[in-house]
């Protein structure tokens, strides 16, 4: 069972990882980067940040975060 602490502690984070992707995704398009390295960067901000929320989700339910090793 998962405590209250351990839920505010995970919906804290994703918050906090959420605001971190919106802010990178916003100065990838204010910089003005050309076309195929926006979109790329772009790509790459948004991986990342499903890699991030997998691992969250994983520890979670008690398995191993695969950035975490």
């Amino acid at each position: 069972m998962l405590s209250l602490g351990t839920l505010v502690a995970v919906v804290l984070y994703l918050i906090v990882t959420g605001l971190i992707v919106w802010l990178l995704l916003w100065l990838i398009g204010y910089c003005g980067l050309p076309e195929p390295f926006n979109k790329i960067a772009r790509i790459v901000v948004v991986v990342f940040a499903v890699l991030v929320i997998i691992g969250v989700l994983l520890s979670l339910v008690g398995g191993v975060p695969v950035l975490t090793r």
